[in-house]
């Protein structure tokens, strides 16, 4: 019996809870609606707004200034002004109405050009006030010439190009030379007495180290007029050598067809005699040298080779002497060029810079190229 009332009490206080919790879900729903009601409310409000402040601005603008009979002002002052205002208000206005030129013309004044024209005037007022200037229509189309002087000045202001220094020694040869003939040989020297040829080299009155064979080879070499423009002075870079030892190092080792390199080896007295000079088949020949890293020079160019590496030691006194008495018989036998002797350089002034060189040597006398 006593259970009974306990398990409807529990089942009353159940449905009043489930109560409480409905309505209080039905107040904060009716709670939320009402909040989002008010958002919507504002945004429609705000969109409606400003919708509105859109048309209202839109709608005066256009016809404020779409209207044209906003400038009449300038024609006004025209007609006090004279033609300088008139000049002034055309080239305000972007495009002028008819009516207005029909207002400004006179009968005693002709049509009037188009604003380039009136622009022209306006810089040289003298000209516009003569009549027959005005009439001539060619003289109002004069605006396009006066365009040129402005590019010609543009293009003669633009700076030089930079060039960058010439080199010490350039030597150009375009095309071929013509054959000028034959250098005709300087007469022999006279021999000295019946002691000297026999008991030396047989040297001649005006020479001391050239011998008679020596002069006898230079001279019947067929040397062509201008054919020889340089005169090159080398070291072997060794200590001892003569033309047959170099002449077998350039053809075996090196693989030059036409031998030693150079035209004339002066000795130092190891595998020569000491200013002893030997004649090479380069000149004998007349063929180019191959002395220098240049095709051009070694075809224009005689090399002599003084034996000996002038990098640790220097050419004795007897070698330059010998040198001397070479050189000046080369230059008396090819003749001049261009008017004088024929130039001595050293190898290393003349070796292109691409491939320098030291040669004939540090410690070579280069005062002695002051001789010649």
């Amino acid at each position: 019996m006593s259970s009974f009332p306990v398990s409807l009490r529990f089942r009353r206080f159940t449905l009043v809870l489930l109560g409480c919790a409905c309505a209080l879900t039905a107040l904060f729903a009716t709670i939320l609606q009402a909040q989002i009601s008010e958002a919507d409310k504002k945004r429609r409000d705000a969109f409606l707004k400003a919708r509105e402040e859109m048309r209202t601005v839109a709608s005066p603008t256009p016809s404020e200034s779409a209207t044209p009979a906003g400038k009449p002002k300038p024609a006004q002052k025209k007609k006090k002004g004279g033609k300088k205002a008139a000049a002034e208000n055309e080239e305000e206005e972007g495009t002028p109405s008819p009516s207005k030129r029909k207002e400004d013309v006179k009968p005693t004044e002709t049509p009037k050009a188009p604003k380039k024209a009136e622009a022209d005037e306006e810089e040289t007022p003298r000209k516009a006030t003569t009549p027959k200037e005005r009439a001539t229509p060619d003289e109002e189309t004069t605006p396009a010439p006066r365009g040129v002087p402005a590019a010609t000045a543009a293009e003669t202001v633009s700076p030089p190009p930079i060039s960058g220094p010439p080199p010490d020694i350039t030597i150009q040869k375009s095309g071929l030379e013509e054959e000028q003939g034959f250098e005709p040989p300087p007469p022999p020297p006279p021999r000295r007495s019946l002691w000297s040829r026999i008991f030396g080299r047989e040297p001649t009155a005006r020479y001391r180290y050239l011998s008679r064979n020596v002069i006898d080879e230079i001279r019947r070499a067929p040397v062509q007029r201008s054919r020889w423009k340089f005169i090159i002075v080398h070291n072997s870079g060794t200590r001892q050598g003569n033309a047959r030892a170099f002449d077998y190092y350039h053809r075996r080792v090196r693989k030059m067809q036409n031998g030693m390199a150079y035209h004339f080896v002066v000795g130092n007295g190891t595998s020569s005699g000491n200013g002893e000079v030997e004649v090479g088949e380069r000149w004998r020949q007349q063929i180019n040298g191959g002395h220098v890293h240049s095709d051009y020079l070694n075809n224009i160019s005689l090399g002599i080779c003084l034996v000996g590496d002038f990098n640790r030691d220097r050419p004795t006194r007897v070698q330059l002497e010998a040198t001397e008495e070479l050189v000046r018989y080369l230059r008396e036998r090819c003749g001049k060029v261009e008017g004088g002797r024929i130039p001595v350089r050293p190898h290393r002034e003349m070796n292109p810079p691409r491939w320098a060189t030291d040669c004939p040597g540090d410690a070579f006398p280069y005062s002695w190229f002051r001789k010649f």
